[in-house]
């Protein structure tokens, strides 16, 4: 097979690098699918601040909780001491210190969310199967906000930037649960 394609390249150069030109061409993906955002848009505002208002667009706020770090560190009190050949006669003193410092304040924030009215029985379950589909949800779908359902919510949105079960717009459109925005 090796000579018999030699040959053929030998007369037909042209149309053997066409053939080879062709086969490495990947296959373009289908239009109409838009790419979703893999990160939810959270605002933080300051106390009292509420988002925009505009017409047809609902918000909803989660708490963020405040996060605080702990620092242990052992601390030298006491520096060995040697005698004049060199030898340790008393072991160096440590002491256990501890401290917090505070990473972030607590703070509320605001994102898109499907309006309260569009949150029926329905959607819910829609939720479940949609959350089920991709993995997070073991329970039966049964339509109603149980704990399962807000854990697995929640998860889903952690890993798109948003620590909350309380459900964002981005989330429900990714899920399937309402049109995109155009």
């Amino acid at each position: 097979m090796g000579n018999r394609f030699l040959q053929l390249a030998r007369r037909q150069p042209v149309a053997i690098f066409a053939a080879l030109v062709l086969m490495s061409c990947q296959s373009v993906p289908p239009i109409g699918l838009a790419q979703t955002s893999t990160q939810i848009v959270v605002l933080r505002l300051k106390a009292g601040e509420a988002p925009p208002q505009s017409l047809g667009k609902c918000w909803a706020s989660d708490t963020s909780p405040a996060v605080i770090e702990t620092i242990t560190e052992q601390v030298q009190v006491l520096p060995e001491r040697r005698d004049g050949a060199g030898n340790i006669t008393q072991a160096a003193q440590f002491q256990t210190r501890t401290a917090q410092r505070m990473v972030s304040d607590r703070a509320v924030v605001w994102f898109a969310s499907p309006c309260p009215d569009a949150i029926t029985v329905g959607f819910v379950a829609s939720l479940q199967r949609a959350l089920k589909a991709r993995g997070r949800f073991f329970a039966p779908v049964t339509g109603a906000w149980d704990a399962e359902t807000l854990a697995a919510l929640q998860k889903f949105q952690r890993e798109r930037g948003l620590d909350s079960p309380v459900i964002s717009l981005a989330a429900a459109q990714e899920l399937g649960l309402v049109a995109a925005d155009r």
